[in-house]
């Protein structure tokens, strides 16, 4: 899809007021007008990768492979403009140049490629539903990481939300007639490439970050966009300049939702972000049904169910946890 995992916000501290001169107390209106703006922006990415499943179906007839390489190719291009244009240049000098950082960009890159290929294959393929739930149990897939391989203990809620998980998948398997493995590809994909990213921490900004992974991307896409070509299956130049300037499109498509983010999550605090991301698998999910005509029958129903109470107890203890720990943090400092 193009969602930024949430490794890349910060800190769940809330945004810095200014302070008046005159009092030494915040500036109310301006810290709520900064709050607002955060809202709007995260609205704003979350709404675009939301719709994303239109803007896929709007390339067609182009395939998956077609739609991913331009994808990357346009993505650079629109980076390398945007860098310019910001003079930031000298940032992805040094992340390429930090192999601490640019290893870890450069795996995040595969992943996400295979993300984005799973995803586009799957709306293009009547299977936005199930695409929609992959990004659903993707806080799950975290959890889950975080416990297989960083050793993490999991609070009892946590467990809970994992088994209700589980029983999910169980039900879903049994309505599908088989594992869900859309969802599942794109769930894990995501989540380790979270992982992966979580390595880099704060040292990258999204916009280097996203340059850095697709650059590496950038003569894989070249070559599948030539044979593709060569194939006569390419339609990038054969349908006329409505499809060129749509697949040309791919790379604002890609990154202006990835500036809105970044500019939301340096406004609001972790747990608002936390929440924002179930927008855009809900909005994936009313866009299948309403827009695309994909049916639900009552046993996925179900088992969507499952995974939204499971979502709802995940969310719960975390806003549970993230108070607990801001009441300790001003008794600290009291």
């Amino acid at each position: 899809m193009g969602l930024v995992p949430l490794s890349q916000a910060p800190e769940p501290t809330a945004p810095a007021r200014p302070q008046n001169r005159a009092s030494g107390t915040p500036k109310k209106g301006r810290g709520r007008s900064e709050t607002a703006t955060g809202m709007l922006y995260g609205f704003g990415a979350y709404g675009l990768w939301g719709m994303l499943p239109i803007y896929f179906i709007w390339l067609m007839p182009a395939n998956s492979l077609e739609i991913v390489a331009n994808r990357v190719v346009w993505s650079v291009i629109f980076c390398a403009l945007v860098i310019t244009v910001t003079r930031g240049w000298g940032k992805i000098g040094a992340a390429v140049r930090n192999p601490r950082i640019f290893v870890p960009l450069a795996i995040a890159g595969f992943l996400i490629v295979i993300n984005w290929l799973t995803y586009v294959f799957a709306v293009t393929n009547g299977n936005a539903i199930e695409a929609s739930l992959g990004y659903f149990i993707n806080p799950l897939v975290s959890v889950l990481l975080g416990v297989v391989v960083l050793k993490e203990k999991l609070r009892p809620l946590q467990w809970i939300a994992v088994g209700v998980g589980f029983a999910a998948v169980a039900v879903l398997t049994v309505s599908y007639g088989k594992l869900p493995w859309i969802a599942l590809v794109l769930a894990f994909s995501f989540g380790v490439y979270g992982f992966v990213k979580n390595r880099v921490g704060g040292r990258v900004d999204a916009l280097t970050s996203l340059s850095v992974e697709t650059a590496v991307l950038a003569p894989f896409a070249v070559v599948t966009m030539a044979v593709l070509a060569g194939a006569g299956q390419a339609t990038l130049t054969g349908l006329g300049a409505g499809h060129f300037w749509l697949m040309a499109s791919t790379g604002v498509v890609t990154a202006v939702p990835l500036l809105f983010f970044g500019a939301s999550a340096r406004r609001l605090p972790m747990t608002t972000i936390g929440l924002l991301q179930y927008v855009a698998p809900l909005l994936q999910f009313v866009v299948a049904i309403i827009f695309l005509g994909e049916h639900m029958g009552l046993d996925r129903w179900i088992g969507f169910g499952i995974v939204w109470l499971a979502l709802v107890i995940l969310t719960a203890d975390s806003l549970g946890h993230y108070r607990h720990t801001s009441r300790l943090r001003k008794a600290a400092t009291a």
